[in-house]
């Protein structure tokens, strides 16, 4: 158990016993204030640190003690609104007590001191963290220590018109096979451009919309590069740049465009129509999330899912590569705060929301994938096909981007030069000339170039 984690249960049994000798209940109020990115469907990110405020304040009550605890959600519409929010607000000593954030994060708010290790404050040896995914905890730790407890999991799945696929030749037990056939390499990148070509020769779908990527840079294009055998970060934490894998990554995308199925401009299309289109049938192939299905199957209006759309790993890109998902957790993190007591408040907050039922409420609601073993054995959760499926078929493939602090360079070079080679402004060989001169530069030893 850590030390201060002890040390803080002596305080607090300290504090009770004092309040117990005077005959007086001690009263004691917090003030906890929980950011996070995200809108109705998101809302339980926010909602579960208000249900176990009740359950802690209950749990006093029970031992006599008089606990008060006002919780304040807020809610942002992106990421980088919210990261800028809680950067500035840490500078004026403001900082929210929580904030959920993507694992990314981790690394340079750790490391600039902005938050602390949730393993000074909680037992991570015990229920419910001790249930949590070993995967997901590693993802939510950094230099050895847990820093935060996932709020929930996902995955990045590649997804197929099911009509559209029986028009170009594919039978009922084709598509059913599908997701076992690109998980076995038997259907790459390059069966996608060729069955993206036939569909848009069908006239099945419009030109440029035979495969349809996502329309931001977001952590699924580094799927890409997995599927050509990249490797992000090695075993000594050194970030690796491979050129072969990045060429295979961006010429995919520059072949896509010059065969007619994406378009050139492509990229900046606005995320409503993106949704409204794939969800319909105006795409044939796509990639994107498995919390999609709550939008599709929602505001978008479709009501035969499993009818309509096929979803499976993101095929290899070539026999050096390999089929893939990403996670991207979002997790739980602790402000530092001048009150050590209201941090240890804010631990109990999070430790309980990661309870399964409190999970499975943003699982469900959210199409997000359960933290925990046991959530999948919660009746909300167990019911729900799409949580299901895509937990079996997803997750035991899943890897996620590492927490390094200078990876966010990384990415935005990455996408640059992906950006470049897509739109045509450079080739190829010139864009990833140009990424690794700019890693080099910026990175030095930092990174593997290879």
């Amino acid at each position: 158990m850590n030390k201060r984690y002890k040390a803080t249960l002596a305080a607090l049994a300290t504090t009770a016993l004092i309040s117990i000798g005077s005959g007086a209940a001690l009263a004691q109020q917090y003030d906890i204030d929980i950011w996070f990115v995200g809108g109705d469907s998101d809302s339980y990110r926010g909602e579960a640190i208000e249900i176990a405020a009740d359950f802690l304040q209950r749990e006093a009550a029970v031992r006599g003690e008089d606990l008060s605890i006002n919780v304040v959600t807020k809610s942002f519409s992106g990421w980088e609104e919210m990261k800028q929010g809680v950067t500035l607000a840490a500078e004026a000593g403001a900082a929210p007590a929580i904030v959920a954030a993507g694992h990314e994060d981790i690394a340079p708010w750790a490391q600039s001191g902005l938050i602390v290790p949730i393993e000074d404050y909680i037992d991570v040896d015990a229920w419910p963290v001790n249930d949590i995914y070993p995967n997901l905890l590693e993802i939510a730790s950094f230099d050895g220590q847990l820093y935060g407890l996932p709020q929930d999991a996902e995955s990045r799945p590649f997804f197929f018109w099911k009509d559209y696929m029986r028009e170009i030749g594919y039978s009922d037990a084709d598509i059913d096979g599908l997701p076992d056939l690109i998980q076995s390499g038997g259907y790459t990148l390059q069966d996608v451009l060729a069955d993206a070509k036939k569909i848009q020769d069908a006239g099945l779908v419009a030109e440029g919309y035979g495969f349809y990527p996502r329309v931001s840079n977001g952590p699924d294009y580094w799927q890409f590069y997995t599927s050509f055998g990249g490797t992000i970060e090695n075993d000594e934490g050194k970030l690796v740049f491979d050129k072969e894998a990045m060429t295979g990554f961006y010429q995919f995308f520059v072949d896509a465009v010059e065969l007619g199925v994406t378009r050139k401009n492509h990229l900046g299309t606005p995320w409503d129509q993106w949704y409204a289109e794939v969800a319909n049938g105006k795409a044939g192939l796509w990639h994107g999330g498995t919390w999609h299905y709550a939008r599709y199957t929602g505001k978008e209006g479709q009501d035969d899912f499993f009818g309509n759309i096929q979803f499976s790993l993101i095929p290899a890109g070539n026999a050096g590569g390999q089929p893939n998902t990403l996670t991207h957790p979002v997790v739980y993190l602790l402000t530092q705060q001048e009150n050590d007591d209201a941090i240890a408040i804010a631990a109990d907050l999070v430790k309980i929301a990661s309870e399964p039922r409190i999970n499975a409420l943003h699982a469900i609601k959210s199409a997000h994938l359960g933290i925990t073993k046991a959530e999948s054995s919660v009746d909300l959760y167990a019911g729900d096909r799409w949580a299901r499926e895509a937990t079996e078929r997803l997750l035991p493939f899943a890897t996620a981007m590492p927490n390094n602090v200078n990876f966010g360079q990384y990415w935005e070079i990455m996408f640059g030069g992906l950006e470049a080679s897509w739109t045509g402004q450079k080739t190829v060989a010139a864009a990833i000339a140009d990424v690794e001169t700019e890693l080099a530069t910026t990175l030095g030893d930092d990174i593997v170039i290879r």
